[in-house]
């Protein structure tokens, strides 16, 4: 290690200088990944794309990945999915529908302002036209589910030689999530758009494919939309013995019961036991015979993380909440229990 870092560090320690620099700007600190939202632009008229700036650390992504979000609303850190809409860029945007009671996806769209932080985790998933490797691809989209394969969209070079079709269903022409760009990419000839309207068109089902893409049969497809949609797509492909030839894309929606203390799972070991709201969950796990990972035990040197896979947990120094979500990592010595909570150790 330098001289200098060597020597910032006994002035600053318990705390190191990354956590000082943390409160001077977040964005230059590597101890975790957050963001700044710079712009938000509207789509539609429940849609909109959220440009999100990351900071210090942020990997670069695959098209048609998503990214883990962390953002506070009214007091509470929830964490949500969303892909990623951007080719890679300095930038990332997510482009979020605005889901009616969504309390997350309902702020994104109406209420986020700019200048907010949020909190990141790298881009993962398997969505990507790696998977693909052939030049014939159809993508096959309803509602908000065309976002993936607008990041793909626009991941493409100008000169890619590939043949896409895009099946794309929506109530109207007017609430098609990116309705202009998609049409003008059609224009150009770098695409076949096929717009299903349900309102006038019915709803867009696996059958219809041999009529709107006959040779369905001879490319790499990929879905994105309404459970109903995708679980219709996977039963024609698997009576058609096709299903290497199937990339799906699920959202999933979370629902938590928020309250103080609860029942505390540590699924790695199966113990279970009732936590208050004012006891860390490293002492209750303690307590109930789990070994728990630990170090400073007050927050400092991220030894006791661990994934929060269902439920939430309070900071007991901020009072802030955070809610489950893939990849999630609480701290177990500032943290508690708010509600039923399993921690994955």
């Amino acid at each position: 290690m330098p001289t200098l870092a060597r020597f910032a560090e006994r002035l600053t320690t318990p705390l190191l200088p990354a956590d000082y620099l943390d409160v001077i700007n977040p964005l230059l600190s590597a101890a975790a990944l957050r963001g700044r939202i710079t712009a938000v632009l509207p789509e539609t008229a429940d849609a909109a794309t959220v440009v999100i700036r990351p900071g210090r650390g942020w990997p670069a992504h695959t098209p048609g990945q998503y990214l883990r979000l962390g953002v506070d609303v009214d007091g509470v850190r929830h964490w949500r999915a969303y892909s990623i809409t951007s080719a890679a860029d300095r930038c990332v945007t997510i482009t979020v529908k605005a889901v009616p009671g969504g309390r997350v996806s309902e702020h994104l769209v109406r209420r986020a302002a700019i200048g907010t932080l949020v909190h990141l985790q790298a881009p993962a998933g398997d969505f990507t036209l790696d998977a693909a490797p052939g030049a014939a691809v159809l993508f096959v989209t309803a509602g908000s589910g065309i976002t993936p394969v607008m990041g793909m969209l626009r991941g493409l070079a100008p000169s890619a030689v590939r043949d896409i079709v895009v099946v794309h269903s929506a109530p109207s022409a007017a609430e098609v999530i990116f309705g202009a760009e998609l049409r003008r990419l059609a224009a150009d000839g770098r695409i076949r758009l096929v717009e299903v309207h349900t309102r006038t068109d019915g709803r867009l089902d696996a059958a219809r494919l041999d009529v709107l893409v006959p040779d369905w049969r001879q490319r790499h497809t990929f879905a994105c939309g309404p459970a109903e949609l995708l679980d219709d797509l996977e039963r024609r492909w698997a009576a058609e013995q096709l299903t290497g030839r199937l990339h799906v894309e699920r959202f999933r929606t979370a629902f938590t019961a928020l309250g103080e203390g609860g029942r505390a799972t540590f699924s790695a070991t199966g113990a279970t036991v009732d936590a208050d709201g004012a006891t860390s969950l490293l002492e209750t796990g303690e307590s109930a015979g789990v070994l728990m990972p630990s170090g400073c035990r007050m927050g400092i040197c991220f030894g006791c993380v661990a994934p929060l896979r269902a439920g939430a947990v309070r900071d007991l120094r901020s009072g802030e909440i955070t809610t489950a979500g893939d990849g999630v990592l609480v701290q177990t010595c500032v943290s508690a229990a708010a509600g039923d909570c399993d921690i994955e150790l």
